[in-house]
């Protein structure tokens, strides 16, 4: 399947559920006016939002700041990309409504992934750079033996989940993979999940929309949304209003909660030459029970030759200042190299050795919700799961449109949308 000319497979919502479909999106009415959408916000959230939005038959415009660009990422690009079930390797997802909702969210984008990188080959016309690779999950001790249950809880869940294939406990996983000794693990398991080559995927993503007929625009908003609502709806001739600006929501929500946790990821040469071609993610959580704010080993193939290694959790640090020589990155290399013999070896990627961005997190967590008294729909606050949550978050935004255009009331996220829907409408 090719997306040459015009993309032969769009998203539609069956029940609860966006799902990806081969062919072409059903013809709206000719004879119903079309309603458009405007959606500030060019990050992976915004862009698989108007996504859903055109193929329901919505006109679409995006506006940004920025777009995706190798030469001057974005947020989007810079994330991990690795698709984890909730909560993610960060440990930072701990508001139970946020975290209940997250994990519905993460099994639709899990099966979109999956379906796409099995209709669309990656040697296609458009590289989208999804991969179902293994990923492996390291710990220092068996996790019944640790003194929160939530990593057993978690792998628990994931068994459950019969979407999720190649699930699989084994302690044999840490000598499989040739795992320093002292790096001290001794429990382990395994899954396939999508990986995304965030560079490739944005690009693509924006050539879908554009082929689909999503405009974009170049333009950044300051201020309260609210305050400007009946101005940029007049001005676009919009009908709603999707937020979806990550960190932004600080200003453009009104968002105290908000705050920016920051990141970096090493890139270094995987072609096999200097050690051995890894070609499945290797992960060991933060462990907030231990008081270490530097714990988290990452080691993931962005791509073929690619392999990004992490990770770093600094909250309220807004400053993209990070080198090489600074003493965290130093630290954050040094795990991963403690970790795969023979990873001191790795060259830099000589295009970007070093990538940093602030991953947008909120006091509690995700926000999915239509604003009060108001055509605004907010979804921000994905932090480091963005990708993961992205076509979850996109299904709840458009049935949260299409609440306000039946003029529902706006109502608060909650552990079920359908419960929250009735009490809505009673």
């Amino acid at each position: 399947m090719s997306i040459a000319s015009s993309p032969d497979f769009f998203l539609t919502r069956l029940g609860d559920e966006l799902v990806l479909q081969e062919g072409q999106p059903p013809q709206a009415d000719p004879n119903v006016p079309r309603k458009r959408i405007l959606i500030v916000g060019g990050g992976v959230t915004g862009f698989t939002t108007a996504w859903a939005f055109l193929d329901a038959g919505y006109d679409v415009t995006v506006i940004a700041e920025r777009w995706a660009d190798p030469k001057n990422r974005i947020t989007s690009q810079i994330a991990g990309a690795l698709w984890e079930f909730p909560p993610a390797v960060c440990g930072k997802h701990t508001d139970v409504i946020s975290l209940h909702n997250s994990k519905r969210w993460c099994m639709t984008a899990y099966r979109v992934f999956d379906k796409l990188q099995a209709i669309m080959p990656r040697s296609d016309y458009l590289d989208h750079g999804v991969q179902m690779r293994m990923a492996n999950f390291f710990f220092d001790q068996k996790m019944e033996n640790m003194p929160d249950r939530g990593q057993l809880d978690k792998y628990e869940e994931i068994v459950a989940q019969n979407d999720i294939k190649g699930v699989r406990r084994d302690a044999n996983i840490v000598t499989e993979h040739k795992v320093n000794q002292k790096a001290g693990v001794v429990d382990a398991y395994q899954h396939l999940a999508p990986v995304i080559d965030t560079d490739a995927y944005m690009h693509w993503l924006r050539f879908v929309l554009v082929c689909k007929g999503a405009v974009m625009e170049t333009r950044r908003v300051n201020g309260d949304l609210l305050d400007q609502e009946e101005t940029l709806l007049a001005e676009y001739g919009a009908d709603a209003i999707v937020n979806a600006t990550g960190l932004a929501g600080l200003e453009l929500a009104r968002d105290s909660s908000v705050y920016p946790l920051r990141g970096a990821l090493i890139r270094v040469v995987n072609d096999g030459s200097k050690f051995p071609k890894v070609t499945e993610a290797l992960a060991v959580t933060h462990d907030d029970t231990r008081g270490e704010d530097e714990d988290i080993v990452f080691i993931v193939p962005r791509n073929d030759n690619t392999l990004i290694l992490g990770g770093l959790a600094q909250p309220h640090e807004y400053e993209l200042d990070l080198t090489l020589d600074s003493p965290e990155i130093i630290r954050m290399r040094q795990r991963c190299n403690n970790f795969v013999p023979g990873l001191e070896h790795a060259e830099y990627d000589p295009a970007a050795p070093l990538v940093q961005g602030l991953r947008p997190f909120r006091g509690s967590n995700v926000r999915v919700e239509h604003g009060s008294m108001s055509r605004i729909v907010h979804s921000y606050g994905q932090g480091g799961a963005g990708f993961s949550l992205s076509f979850g978050c996109a299904s709840d935004v458009l049935e949260l449109i299409q609440e306000v255009e039946a003029d529902l009331p706006a109502t608060k996220m909650s552990l079920s949308r359908r419960h929250q829907r009735a009490e809505a409408q009673t």
